[in-house]
């Protein structure tokens, strides 16, 4: 992506600017908002087909997210093989019982409570998608030289949740798994050992009698969150 001869700045005119009045920029951001609050994580899928082309350009937002250094220090494996599932599910359960069974402190599993999950993890073979994250802590110039990408985590995590919204405006539900550790998936996908995988999200359509913890519907308010300084 990146040459050695070609780092020098460049500047070109903003491509897009908005043009909004005060009240445009409202009504905008209460119907994001509005939309997003219809956002809920579930563990039920059906199996229905969701065309790859959706996937594709969801997947084509997430790359617009902010970088550091614009360096873009992600990588995105979009599984629909039902076997490639399957070793997937099963490694990852792996991983979840040892959790379950004395891997993780106390607290931990009693913080987990609410949510109702456990070690068994269906999901991962019935949604027709798996999507894996990777964060890739160094890049290579077209020489193959490597070059250090900055501020990886924090770049991969806005990438994330600008794919996680993408994914809600197109219909779909999404739920976000952290099997740890999960460096199986580098051997499962054949990724590089410069990329750490971060994440899986699994990505359908709910099932008919999909359920959502209570506690989900809990969300700090406005005043718990933000502080202002005008």
């Amino acid at each position: 992506m990146f040459a050695r001869d070609a780092l020098s700045y460049e500047a070109v005119p903003l491509p897009n600017r908005s043009d909004m009045s005060d009240a445009e920029m409202l009504a905008a951001a209460t119907a994001y908002f509005e939309a997003m609050k219809t956002r809920h994580t579930v563990r039920d899928f059906t199996d229905r087909p969701v065309p790859r082309d959706v996937i594709d350009t969801c997947i084509r937002t997430a790359g617009r997210a902010p970088s550091g250094a614009n360096h873009q220090p992600w990588h995105f494996v979009a599984i629909a093989n039902p076997a490639l599932k399957s070793r997937i599910r099963a490694e990852a359960e792996e991983e979840e019982r040892r959790f379950y069974d004395g891997g993780a402190p106390d607290e931990w599993i009693k913080a987990l409570e609410p949510i109702g999950t456990n070690a068994d993890k269906p999901h991962l073979e019935i949604a027709p998608w798996l999507i894996v994250i990777f964060a890739q802590r160094y890049g290579t110039f077209d020489d193959g030289t490597r070059y250090k990408n900055y501020y990886v985590p924090e770049s991969v995590g806005i990438a994330t949740g600008f794919l996680i919204s993408a994914l809600h405006q197109a219909g779909l539900s999404v739920l976000t798994h952290t099997p740890n550790p999960m460096k199986f998936l580098n051997g499962a996908l054949a990724r590089p050992d410069a990329e750490k995988p971060v994440m899986i999200l699994a990505v359908g359509h709910p099932a008919e009698d999909a359920a959502i913890p209570s506690v989900a519907k809990i969300k700090k308010p406005l005043d718990q969150i933000l502080t202002v300084y005008e």
